[in-house]
């Protein structure tokens, strides 16, 4: 490799890392901000799931969008536009007086965000030679753990450092001095696709936002109500109508035949279930030590730091024997039966005075689980496709599992709010338990579906094959 390819290279790798961290914290950076936010701008516990799922629905909508979209007009091209979004998004959050003007802001930070993301991956993957490539991904996915990971915590030290509005406003020097390194030095590239899938991008965007409308919404409204009913089915119907319409599109952003790669799917429905039962027990552990236990947002995100640091761990080990050592596919299904079971174990020992030294080594199992998971799964999808398909592969990839981060959130603050709420740490933690489970539950059921990938015979297809089969 000359020495320029190794310097594009380089700064490739570091403009999409600190991009990639950035977008990312953004998920759940929040999370431990919740109280603060709930009572500074006297939000219901509806409007906190929005301020979450704001991000995330439109995160995992336009993923696809921002996949076809640097394809077809420029990958780099693309990712400058999508900081630009993201940046200005974050100064009007800082800004917003009150929760609605926050929830729109995070809508728009969505947007930017799923326009970075999926770029991240194929500018990185274009700039790294073909024998570093699972390294390269490896520490990619690895990274984006980390950044999840460390969202509640690096929330509870801004928030208690300076307030809330700061986890929006440190996005701002980061977005502008990643914005000329990235136009001077990161190469352009483009994908397969010359055509956008409108009307992909707009089924699938009312079909989502009406089930996910339903589920915030149901507990507060009733599950039997006209505005519940009537949204739920018309969001599905919109889902049922993007399916027929990708099966006959001529440049779909969704191509449904990569599903028909057993690796690619199950992988997928793996990775929906691990971000359901992550982001929605995180949604609620976050907020636990301040609402049932009484501490600061910095000491309740230390408290999860067992959970969180782990990743730093794990996600390099795993990186490093995925495929070369031990099967990718393999390293995801234990990393996902970690999860489930810290989380089991969370939900059967908590409650409103449980020690915190009785929570540190099912944090650590949750953990481990993070960390096994997210090094080789950017790795085993990607090698399911042609590598001129990895833009659409990523796309579907991060929309999955955000989507699994939407509904986890949605569903788990429902079974929570079924059970308990916020008037007394025992009817919080009430609420807390019986969510987590139904966390696990999911999670567990991702395992089986992630074991199930060994047995698929794709696994020792190379990616052009698979994607031909596919």
């Amino acid at each position: 490799m000359s020495h320029t390819s190794r310097r594009t290279t380089l700064w490739t790798f570091v403009v999409t890392s600190i991009a990639l961290v950035m977008v990312t914290l953004d998920n759940l950076v929040v999370t431990t901000a919740l109280p603060v936010i709930k009572r500074e701008l006297n939000a219901s516990l509806e409007s906190l799931e929005w301020t979450v799922n704001a991000y995330t629905l439109t995160f995992a909508v336009f993923l696809l969008t921002g996949a076809a979209l640097g394809d077809r007009f420029g990958r780099r091209r693309m990712f400058l536009v999508g900081l630009v979004v993201f940046t200005g998004a974050s100064v009007a959050a800082a800004l917003a007086p009150n929760v609605e003007v926050l929830v729109a802001a995070r809508a728009i930070q969505g947007l930017g965000g799923a326009l970075v993301t999926p770029l991240t991956l194929t500018l990185l993957s274009a700039a790294v030679p073909a024998e570093k490539r699972a390294v390269a991904l490896g520490a990619w996915g690895g990274i984006g753990g980390l950044a999840v990971a460390l969202g509640p915590l690096v929330g509870g030290a801004i928030v208690q450092g300076w307030a809330w509005q700061w986890i929006f406003w440190i996005n701002v020097p980061i977005g502008l001095i990643l914005l000329p390194i990235a136009w001077r030095q990161v190469a352009e590239s483009h994908g397969p696709n010359e055509r956008l899938d409108l009307p992909g991008v707009v089924l699938a965007s009312l079909g989502l936002f009406g089930v996910v409308w339903g589920l915030v919404r149901g507990q507060g409204q009733g599950w039997t109500s006209p505005e519940i009913l009537l949204a739920l089915g018309i969001g599905s119907a919109f889902v049922v109508a993007f399916v027929l319409w990708e099966r006959r599109a001529q440049a779909p952003m969704l191509p449904l035949r990569f599903f028909r790669n057993r690796t690619f799917a199950l992988t997928n429905a793996a990775s929906f279930a691990m971000y359901f039962g992550m982001f929605g027990a995180v949604f609620l552990l976050a907020q636990f030590f301040q609402v049932a236990q009484g501490d600061s947002p910095l000491t309740s995100g230390l408290k999860i730091l067992p959970w969180t640091a782990m990743p730093v761990v794990v996600a390099p080990i795993a990186g490093a024997l995925a495929d070369r050592v031990i099967p990718g596919p393999r390293i995801v299904a234990v990393g996902l039966v970690l999860q489930s079971a810290g989380l089991f174990w969370l939900a059967a020992i908590t409650s409103a005075n449980v020690a915190y030294l009785d929570l540190v080594i099912p944090f650590i199992l949750s953990g481990m689980g993070m960390g096994l998971f997210f090094a080789p799964v950017a790795n085993v999808i990607m090698s399911s496709v042609r590598p001129i398909e990895e833009g659409q592969a990523s796309g579907t990839n991060n929309a999955i599992r955000e989507l699994g981060g939407v509904f986890g959130v949605a569903v788990l603050a429902s079974v929570f709010a079924s059970r308990g709420g916020y008037e007394s740490p025992h009817i919080f933690t009430t609420g807390l338990t019986a969510a987590t489970t139904v966390g696990a539950i999911v999670v567990a059921l991702g395992a089986l579906v992630a074991f199930a990938v060994l047995a698929s015979p794709m696994m020792t297809a190379s990616p052009e094959t698979a994607a031909e089969v596919g």
